[in-house]
């Protein structure tokens, strides 16, 4: 026994002393990366698509807003060295830096602020995916060269966090044009060729206002939707990291090779038992209750993740600054649910169907997992799996469905529980009311306790099973340093990523 002791404490100082030494090694510049994505981008614009895709390749890496999300998940600045805010909330003033160009040496000043915020409010004649994320905006002032003014109509305490998002990109009137397909940005790496169907690559921008990086020389997305493939191109040496969508069981294996390392963070994404609030029995919230008895967080995380994966009790993700932790409202309690559906007039329970995207299969294991789960308590689930494109339309577009399984992976999108006509169908004018207060308050701290209530609120209404959030699950090779573990924003950012020699 003593013995056993002493060989883990040994193990476990000689794996502390490699976690240090990695640690205090200092950035070596040069060098390529090849990443492996799933998805290729439709285009490379993402203030005009919603394609998550977009800004996985583009964002912080070619194009830059005035403050962005760092690895922590904290706003930080960008474009802008400093900002204030008026003591009413209402009026914000960014006093932007100097020295800064595009890529095609055109020197960056307010006045393409100015013309960015004109074109993500004019979403008629632009196409802005989001314009409620700008709707609050009254005016936009340029003070002088390096100084815009933006006053609002009503405070919005989103703003801040909203111009951090990849659809306020700063960008050139000159040149806005050629977004979709050749972007000129101003951040760390400039875009140089994209093979559709194949890579997209970029290469170090050597006039880049943060002095000292990138450190890479040059990035290749790869656009690799199988993933076996993806695996076996990371085992042949062909790709460097998979950025996204590594598999639960195929994390496993690879924190097994030596040559490769998974880092096991969170991301946005809340997985959730969408439940249509609208339709008969969902519509008495002792049904809802009962459902999220029926749900053994733990065991699905364990079945349908590999144990990978953060449980929640709402709809946030751990990593935001007004998370509040409600897993222990609807602890697993089969017999609770039980007396809940008897109390509803559901003594021997029901029948429903569970629409689940095919294309997803966290979405398929965790919906099979459920249905097991609900036939303990009587609630016989008949799974139908339908095509991405069908779920689209039926489920989201025409809330044709009783329950889905689905990952949102919108940073803050707990503002859709504010929207009826959202596909779940919630309404309820007191989270609505509690919701625009939280919006509009100036006060931190009342700020908080006003989100953390929006949470309560829809936990208590179980508008829908609040399960777990995705892990982020990068896999990469051992010599990739740097890597964020997070994904506190839908970004794939190599800005101080660099290769160990």
């Amino acid at each position: 026994m003593i013995k056993h002791l002493f060989v883990f404490l040994t193990c476990m100082v000689v794996a502390l002393m490699g976690s240090i030494s990695e640690a205090q090694q200092k950035p070596v510049y040069g060098g390529s990366l090849t990443i492996a994505q799933a998805v290729e981008p439709p285009g490379l614009d993402p203030t005009t698509a919603t394609s998550a895709a977009i800004p996985r390749v583009v964002y912080s890496n070619v194009v830059e807003g005035l403050v962005k999300i760092d690895r922590s998940g904290k706003i930080i600045t960008a474009l802008a060295k400093d900002y204030k805010i008026s003591n009413d909330g209402k009026e914000y003033t960014f006093f932007l830096k100097k020295g800064v160009t595009f890529h095609d040496g055109k020197p960056f000043d307010a006045e393409d602020v100015k013309f960015t915020f004109g074109r993500l409010m004019d979403a008629q004649k632009t196409g802005t995916v989001h314009p409620e994320y700008y709707k609050e905006i009254d005016s936009v002032e340029t003070v002088d060269s390096h100084t815009v003014k933006i006053k609002l109509k009503n405070v919005n305490s989103m703003f801040l966090f909203n111009l951090a998002r990849p659809d306020s990109i700063i960008v050139n009137s000159q040149t806005v044009d050629k977004l979709k397909t050749a972007p000129i940005g101003t951040g760390p790496f400039k875009f140089n060729e994209w093979v559709r169907g194949s890579t997209l690559t970029l290469s170090r921008f050597e006039g880049y206002h943060e002095k000292g990086i990138p450190y890479l020389d040059k990035v290749t997305f790869k656009f690799i939707g199988d993933p076996s493939a993806q695996i076996a191109s990371l085992k042949a040496g062909d790709v460097d990291v998979i950025a996204y969508d590594v598999s639960p069981e195929n994390a496993l294996l690879l924190e097994k090779d030596p040559r490769f390392k998974v880092l096991n963070g969170y991301t946005t994404t809340e997985v959730i038992l969408s439940t249509n609030n609208a339709r008969k029995p969902f519509d008495d919230v002792r049904v809802r209750r009962a459902m999220a008895y029926a749900i053994d967080r733990k065991a699905l995380i364990e079945g349908a993740m590999s144990g990978y994966g953060v449980p929640i009790g709402s709809h946030m993700d751990p990593g935001n600054p007004y998370y509040v932790d409600l897993t222990s409202v609807y602890p697993y309690n089969p017999q609770k649910a039980k007396d809940l559906l008897k109390e509803a007039g559901y003594p021997d329970g029901f029948e429903a169907v569970i629409k689940l995207p095919e294309r997803y299969a966290y979405a398929k294991r965790s919906g099979e997992i459920i249905a097991d789960m609900f036939s303990q308590v009587g609630i016989r689930l008949k799974i139908e799996l339908i095509e991405w494109g069908q779920w689209i339309d039926r489920v989201f577009k025409n809330a044709d469905f009783d329950l889905t399984v689905i990952g949102h992976a919108e940073p803050f999108d707990i503002n859709i529980y504010a929207n009826p006509k959202y596909y779940f169908r919630y309404d309820s004018p007191r989270f609505q009311e509690a919701f625009k207060k939280a919006e509009m308050e100036v006060d931190p701290q009342v700020r908080k306790d006003l989100y953390i209530a929006c949470q309560r609120m829809i936990t208590e209404d179980a508008v829908n099973g609040f399960l777990y959030t995705l892990p982020s699950l990068p896999t990469m090779k051992r010599e990739v340093m740097n890597w964020w573990k997070d994904y506190p924003m839908t970004a794939c950012d190599v800005t101080e990523v660099w290769i160990q020699k």
